[in-house]
């Protein structure tokens, strides 16, 4: 089998088997009542949200966990070569960031602080030591390469300043998806762009072992997706936020192609920027906005788009991003 018809198997093998235990999921969450708190300064129609199941993100995680991790298993003890033992790295970073998405969603639905999770400085410091040793191990252990630019032909190398740089993209992905998550299919469909990009990419620079870790996601991705559609049936939560935003820059920093995160991406970016622009403005105007509402997404709510055009036109970017991000990776200068 090619590389290609590989990673479209595992992408396949991965939608079936987390389709098949998302409903049953659904009901175990409704049954120990891990429902969505919603904010009241919210879009109004979101109220009709509130008690859907939340900590869906193990819906894709525990599947990718478990078939990376046995492909993994099978290369060590046989001779078989489906994936390489650097894709232990990415799914690590999932496995870790979900368990502290968890920590969050489970604080926000039965701890002291109900509706609102661990407090921010806290969450803030788990990411910073995660991505931390994540982008140590990225340098030292994977040795990856440092940084390629479009129409550079070389690699650059960034010395020490990869940790904190690698750390940095780690810890700004991780967020700006748990940010664009809020409304139905929107960060799971803007996720599975970026992973089937960066795939794209990875395949193209002959990394295959990461081309087929990317379209387990994918595949993984799309079964969520099932449940997660308006109207949602199972919210991903920060358990499945903070780990695709963690992974998907892990997987762009082993391409060395971090530097079109934020094109791939441009949703994710956008909707970020969407929120220090409007804390900014708000305090230098000492009060005044600069959008509705950030998020940028529910900005574009209450200016009445429906909730399904909000995610239909904003995976349209995504999807145009995705295209310019692979070709300005292709770009080779002399």
């Amino acid at each position: 089998m090619s590389d290609t018809s590989i990673a479209l198997t595992l992408a396949g093998l991965t939608y079936l088997l987390s389709v098949i235990w998302g409903g049953p999921l659904v009901q175990v969450l409704r049954i120990l009542k891990i429902g969505k708190q919603i904010r009241i300064e919210g879009p109004q129609r979101h109220i009709t949200k509130l008690g859907t199941p939340t900590m869906g993100g193990w819906l894709f995680i525990i599947p990718v966990v478990l078939i990376t991790g046995t492909l993994n298993l099978v290369s060590i003890v046989t001779e078989l070569d489906v994936l390489g033992r650097s894709i232990l790295l990415p799914l690590v970073v999932l496995l870790a960031f979900a368990v502290l998405g968890a920590w969050d969603d489970w604080k926000g639905v039965r701890g002291v602080r109900r509706g609102e999770g661990l407090r921010a400085r806290s969450k803030f410091l788990w990411q910073i030591l995660l991505a931390v040793g994540a982008a140590l191990a990225l340098k030292y252990g994977l040795q990856v390469p440092e940084l390629y630019l479009p129409n550079y032909p070389e690699e650059i190398k960034l010395g020490i300043w990869y940790v904190p740089l690698a750390a940095f993209v780690i810890v700004s992905s991780t967020n700006a998806v748990n940010l664009t998550d809020g409304l139905d299919g929107l960060a799971g469909l803007i996720s599975a762009v970026a992973f089937a990009a960066y795939g794209i990419i990875a395949a193209l620079q002959g990394q295959v072992f990461l081309l087929r870790f990317c379209f387990t996601i994918v595949g993984a991705l799309f079964a969520f997706l099932w449940y997660n559609v308006h109207p949602a049936e199972l919210f991903m939560g920060d358990t499945g936020s903070l780990s695709l935003g963690a992974t998907l820059a892990v997987v762009a920093l082993m391409t060395g192609q971090w530097a079109l995160l934020p094109v791939i991406a441009i949703i994710p970016a956008s909707v970020t920027a969407s929120v220090l622009l409007q804390v900014a403005y708000f305090r230098i105007t000492h009060g005044r906005r600069l959008f509705k509402m950030a998020p940028l997404q529910h900005h574009f709510e209450l200016l009445g788009w429906s909730e399904t055009q909000v995610v239909q036109r904003f995976w349209i970017v995504s999807l145009l991003a995705a295209m310019v991000g692979i070709a300005l990776a292709l770009l080779k200068g002399r």
